[in-house]
């Protein structure tokens, strides 16, 4: 279809628009004749019959992968969508989109709207076939040639970075020589302090206690500022996170460790998700001084990795935290499989709510934490006992490295605060004295550095007072716990000198996970999985309401009630029951309580040793005069009370005591009648 008979007089009665875009700032500065062709379309579109031309140039510098943040394309549709638009124009297809989802919606709009189509080449019309045809394979060349850009601009890219030749922004700690070789920081404070950090990390095992420790000591971490020169700057989570999962402080230098995922619609600055190690593009070993051996930063890694609580999916077991619970992150559910919470409400409990949670169900299962820890505890020794450690020497070995470390770290602190006090003073000094202005700000830079040096002199000092007091304040018991290797890590264990975060810490060293099953309300299969893969199985007992949850209830009731005939005593029926493996409801023996409990429900009563008999011949008590007359036995204990039945205390027995006979049961019958009104016995 040639123009002429594609533009009707209908088109030429609403506005032409001349679409303008370039797809960087560059480009709008540097390729001008391009823009200029692109604006002379609307000299074309007046050629071809329009008074009415609109040019939009609302996009100029904006990429055309995706219409968000495309205020000029946005326009562009609303016009076509009111019909007030006869044509578009632009230089090429590819400047109104790249993206065949947007081009083809502008397709269907324009022949909808009975809108023309013109490019350099020739005027189209979407509601035709052939002009869908010939638009909609220009849009896919367009689109398909974006991707081809990209990869012949990336290609070289990563062709250089898999040599590890391309130059990449270094971390705090590293710098490029003129040369192009990596060397470490020429500042020692700098490179001690970065081997501070992960040191401390390996010791305390969390982020934020490295944080709480620079925090406590006042010491600082080295940043890069916008010009790249080193400021020192406050630890933050954020901050030291950085550094330990940077590869480049283990000696490697990586290249794609991160993958890009665009937002709705291709939109560009989606959110980039960060790669497991396997995944890397390139990943080149010993490229880079390092502060830590690669086996060291995969180990600091899979803690990382660990330590994030992510108990939905059932992948970490958290840090270790100061709750009572021991086995926190390490229980597993035996019935469904999911992780187990800890629930510290009415006691310690490992609950399975991952069910409940997804599909509210009831709770998988709810067991006591008390003694499942402490049959973990003791299988936990009983495996440390062949591999018996000298903690002493560890310990104290530790302690002086560590103290060491803060020593360096404060000591170097000071030397740097000493050298910027010192230049700004000779800063100062060389000052022209009639230049107040200048004066005044290096006087008050130089007051600033004294007072920033005399806080780390200050600290410093309570640093060295605070370590002078505890080296003599050490708890004998604790002194002699350590110098008895023999008794080892379960005397440190029972006498306290353990913190809850020490002992969780300990039981991750051998323990990978704990499995609990409750294949009866009595009792809990606990399955140990070490570290290795080895497994120990134990059915430990538990707590129940009552003597019909046992799973030997039956049999001990069975039991109980054959000794009671044989006129054994509820002691001696307790001891052999016990000897005989069987348990009461919360206890792990039999208690003479439940014996009687049992005893009693089956109405076998037993005369208590130098108790009073409750029945006399020819008398009658209380009670059963009460159950002969059918009323309670208060409506007997008022009268006698009232004086209106009359009836002596016995001396001895200190109870009333009626005859009994048949003329005593009619008198009261007649009192209760209210044919007399008193009776006398």
């Amino acid at each position: 279809m040639s123009t002429a008979e594609a533009v009707q007089p209908h088109h030429r009665s609403r506005q032409a628009i001349v679409y303008v875009r370039q797809s960087s700032p560059n480009q709008v500065f540097s390729h001008k004749e391009s823009l200029n062709l692109q604006y002379a379309l609307a000299d074309r579109a007046r050629a071809y019959g329009w008074d009415d031309v609109h040019v939009i140039d609302a996009d100029l510098g904006l990429t055309a992968r995706t219409a968000q943040g495309r205020r000029g394309f946005q326009e562009l549709v609303t016009l076509v969508t009111l019909e007030q638009v006869g044509i578009i124009f632009a230089y090429d297809v590819t400047r109104l989109a790249r993206n065949c989802t947007d081009w083809y919606q502008l397709l269907d709009l324009c022949g909808y709207r009975r809108c023309l189509v013109g490019d350099q080449d020739g005027v189209y019309d979407p509601a035709t076939v052939n002009g869908r045809l010939i638009l909609g394979l220009k849009g896919l060349i367009s689109e398909l040639e974006l991707h081809t850009i990209r990869a012949r601009l990336t290609a070289g890219l990563l062709n250089k970075a898999r040599r590890g030749e391309l130059a990449l922004a270094l971390p705090t700690g590293l710098i490029r020589e003129p040369s192009g070789q990596v060397v470490k920081h020429p500042d020692r404070e700098v490179q001690s302090r970065l081997e501070l950090v992960f040191e401390t990390f390996l010791r305390v095992k969390a982020v934020t206690k490295v944080v709480r420790a620079l925090n406590e000591q006042n010491l600082r971490l080295p940043r890069r500022n916008y010009f790249g020169d080193i400021v020192w700057r406050a630890p933050t989570i954020a901050t030291v996170a950085t550094i330990l999962k940077n590869p480049a402080y283990a000696g490697a230098f990586v290249y794609g460790r991160t993958r890009a995922t665009p937002s709705a619609q291709g939109a560009a600055g989606g959110t980039a998700r960060r790669l497991p190690v396997a995944e890397w593009k390139v990943c080149l070993r010993d490229r880079y001084p390092a502060y830590i051996d690669w086996g060291t930063f995969e180990k600091i890694q899979a803690m990382l990795r660990d330590n994030y609580s992510e108990y939905d999916k059932n992948k970490t077991r958290g840090v270790p935290r100061p709750g009572k619970a021991l086995l926190h992150g390490l229980v597993w559910c035996g019935a469904c499989g999911h992780k187990m919470v800890v629930q510290y409400k009415d006691g310690t409990r490992y609950i399975c709510n991952s069910l409940r949670q997804k599909y509210q169900v009831p709770v998988c299962q709810c067991l006591s934490a008390d003694p499942v820890d402490d049959y973990v505890v003791a299988a936990f020794f009983e495996a440390l006992a062949p591999a018996e450690l000298d903690l002493c020497a560890q310990a104290l070995a530790s302690a002086d490295r560590e103290q060491e470390q803060w020593r360096r770290a404060h000591q170097q602190q000071l030397e740097r605060l000493r050298y910027q006090a010192g230049l700004a003073e000779r800063q100062y000094q060389k000052a022209d004295p009639d230049n107040r202005l200048v004066a005044a700000e290096l006087e008050k830079r130089w007051e600033i550095a004294l007072q920033e040096l005399k806080s780390a002199e200050e600290e410093w000092q309570r640093l060295q007072a605070r370590q002078a007091a505890a080296a003599g304040t050490i708890d004998p018991a604790l002194r002699a716990a350590f110098a008895d290797v023999a008794r080892g890590v379960p005397e440190l264990w029972r006498q306290g000198a353990l913190s809850q975060q020490h002992r969780k810490a300990l039981l991750r060293c051998l323990i990978d996970k704990v499995v609990l099953h409750r294949p009866a309300p009595d009792l809990v299969r606990t399955r140990v999985v070490w570290r290795g893969g080895d497994t120990t199985t134990t059915d430990i007992p538990i707590a129940v309401s009552s003597v019909a949850r046992l799973s030997c209830g039956p049999e001990l009731e069975r039991t109980v009630l054959e000794l009671t005939r044989q006129g054994q005593a509820d002691e001696a029926i307790a001891e052999e029951l016990t000897r005989r493996g069987y348990r009461s409801p919360r206890e792990t023996r039999v208690l003479p309580a439940t014996v009687q409990t049992i005893r009693l429900r089956h109405r076998l009563r037993r005369p208590r040793p130098g108790s009073r008999p409750r029945r006399l011949d020819g008398k009658l008590t209380l009670p059963q005069v009460a159950r002969a007359l059918g009323v309670p036995v208060h409506w007997l204990y008022q009268r006698i009370e009232r004086g209106v039945i009359e009836v002596p205390l016995h001396p001895q027995r200190k109870l009333y005591l009626f005859p009994d006979t048949s003329e005593a049961l009619a008198l009261l019958q007649q009192l209760k009648a209210g044919l007399i009104e008193r009776v006398r016995f």
